[in-house]
């Protein structure tokens, strides 16, 4: 019977630095790429984000941080104009400061 053991086999003949430089490499595999807005989804996302604000309801926000978009699920603080940040406090009462050329998306969400 054959007993394969895999990638074991391998990592003794491999240089800690070679591991290390493989499993950077494999991260930087899944990166994403910043997608541009055109102006209807700019429009849009603005009136989502004064509806949102000035009644006060859940966001969910996707924004791009560390080459990778996320998502964020909470009600908008405030809005700082000298930083161009959102600052959302989500429903642990976390605070969240997203940039807005960072954000690809807002979207009303009931909770």
């Amino acid at each position: 019977m054959i007993r394969d053991r895999g990638k074991i086999k391998w990592t003794s003949m491999m240089l800690p630095e070679h591991v290390k430089l493989l499993r950077d490499w494999v991260k930087e595999d899944r990166y994403e790429q910043k997608r541009e807005m055109d102006e209807q989804q700019l429009e849009l996302m603005n009136e989502t984000l004064s509806e949102a604000i000035e009644f006060n309801q859940f966001v969910t926000i996707t924004h791009y941080r560390n080459q990778n978009y996320e998502m964020v699920i909470g009600k908008i603080h405030y809005w700082d104009e000298l930083t161009q940040k959102l600052h959302v406090v989500d429903r642990f009462e976390e605070v969240h400061r997203i940039r807005i050329p960072d954000i690809a998306d807002i979207r009303l969400t009931d909770m």
